[in-house]
């Protein structure tokens, strides 16, 4: 689908809700005026203001401990000390390797690599239950296929701390999955044009970025934008509060999740500093409200960028027609790649503007952030759902099983859009407690639309196309039916549904 200027016409659409499931938004609402210009029915009292923003800061920041969105100190340190060990095995692989490759004595002696740490762990923002996405950067003679996913491999295995460890080759980004310490680790590979690598190198110096391939520039991206996004936003500790407020959110209102059509964490941390950096002096309530109110009314498809001024030059095709363009803020510029479909997009908006109209009113009686944190209501909003349910003989295969799947999630969107109009992609994984074999359960809200029959066994046959194509790890059992509302597991209503 191609866009017009945002000014033009809204984004077409041939979908016609019969009710609407949210209300309907115009894709290019003006933005709410000022409020110096808005008609109050008292005098306007800017410190009544001011003290009503600070108590609503204080009550989220009260709201967030409540929570638990910080881990606790002793959680923090077994991080630390799990990648310090990482470090220490990466840094014997690489002398290892550079052996094998028979470099000269005194190569070998300088020689080195190192892990850098990005995702939530490396914001400062990841919570009790998050995993590390920790990047092994090492120098140009070790290989990918033979030195990182052999070698290293065998050595990360025959640790003590290391458990459940497995390749995932086929991804977009390569990487080793294992648990150290039983923390969850995801370990891409980049390598350098150098001879060893300083433990915090400075991966935003061009010097590290010249004559690198393609998988290393994928796996550095992501370090990259966390980097600079820390480099400018005005107060990392106010940020990082911002940022945890926002995925929580989006967790709780089924809006996170870039496999699902939804928004990733990258996603949201570049519109977070976006908000940051246009309102560094602002409280933490005032930031959400900014937030809300900035992408509720955003001229979409126009994209997102931190800096003004960015050269809008060989646009990546599919990005470029992206419903949510979010631009990646290091050098040279590039979108952040989303997955996000009519039906996400649509969701999206709904939640932006649900959440700017229950804080936008400072002056609200029984305002209460429990509200706006509120779990989506799956099971009173669709009519009915579509089960997927994903099966393997053992949870090692389990993993890699349900992780291709989710990866393919896009293309059963796609379908069963073309066939509705419209589909809510659930993020949570359910299991059914009368299964007893390794499986994940999905429910995916579906809008009840009039004569509409589902071929649920066609919709099946075309998904499993595009499973088919490309996998090769052990396949398992993939199931898809049609749920009505009334049928839905008495658990899974209780978790969320």
């Amino acid at each position: 689908m191609e866009f017009e200027s945002p000014t033009s016409r809204p984004i077409p659409s041939d979908v016609v809700f019969d009710p609407p499931p949210f209300p309907i938004i115009h894709p290019f609402l003006p933005p709410p005026p000022p409020l110096s210009t808005v008609l109050l029915p008292f005098p306007f009292n800017p410190s009544l203001f001011f003290v009503m923003d600070n108590q609503r800061s204080i009550s989220l920041l009260q709201f967030m401990a409540d929570e638990g969105l910080v881990p606790p100190p002793e959680e923090d340190e077994k991080r630390k000390n799990a990648i310090k060990k990482l470090k220490q095995i990466v840094s014997l692989w690489i002398k290892k390797v550079a052996c094998q490759h028979q470099l000269p004595k005194h190569q070998i002696a300088v020689t080195s690599a190192t892990i850098l740490t990005y995702g939530s762990y490396g914001l400062g923002v990841h919570s009790s239950e998050s995993d590390i996405d920790a990047l092994c950067v090492a120098p140009f003679f070790a290989s990918i296929a033979e030195d990182f996913f052999v070698v290293l491999h065998d050595m990360l295995k025959r640790s003590p701390e290391v458990s459940d460890i497995h390749c995932v080759k086929s991804a977009k980004v390569p990487l080793m999955r294992f648990k150290f310490d039983g923390i969850s680790i995801d370990l891409p590979y980049a390598r350098l044009n150098v001879l060893y690598v300083p433990e915090n190198v400075d991966i935003l110096n061009p010097f590290f970025m010249r004559n690198i391939d393609d998988t290393s520039w994928k796996s550095l991206s992501g370090v990259r934008a966390n980097r600079h996004i820390l480099h400018v936003v005005p107060n990392i500790e106010k940020f990082q509060s911002l940022l945890r407020c926002l995925k929580l959110w989006a967790k709780r209102r089924g809006v996170y999740g870039n496999l699902l059509g939804y928004l990733g964490g990258v996603h949201m941390t570049v519109l977070a500093a976006y908000v940051f950096q246009r309102h560094p002096d602002a409280t933490l309530n005032s930031l959400i409200m900014n937030f809300f109110q900035t992408f509720a009314f955003w001229p979409w498809p126009t994209p997102v960028m931190l800096q003004e001024g960015m050269l809008l030059t060989a646009l990546d095709a599919i990005e470029a027609r992206s419903f949510m363009p979010i631009w990646l803020p290091s050098s040279p510029y590039e979108f952040c790649h989303t997955n996000i479909t009519k039906s996400t997009f649509y969701r999206i908006r709904s939640e932006l503007l649900r959440g700017h109209n229950m804080t936008r009113d400072l002056l609200m009686p029984d305002f209460d952030w429990d509200h706006v944190f509120e779990p989506f209501p799956y099971s009173k909003r669709y009519f009915q759902f579509v089960k997927i349910y994903l099966s393997s003989p053992n949870h090692y295969t389990l993993g890699d099983w349900v992780g291709w799947i989710k990866s393919r999630f896009r293309g059963l969107l796609v379908i069963l859009e073309g066939i509705l109009g419209f589909c809510d992609p659930n993020p949570t994984e359910y299991v059914d407690s009368e299964k007893t074999e390794p499986h994940v359960v999905f429910y995916w809200g579906l809008q009840h639309v009039k004569n509409n029959f589902i071929d649920i066994d066609l919709v099946k046959g075309e998904f499993m196309k595009i499973i088919n194509n490309g996998y090769e790890g052990s396949p398992g059992r993939m199931e898809l039916s049609i749920l009505l509302t009334s049928r839905l597991p008495k658990k899974a209503l209780m978790v969320g549904l």
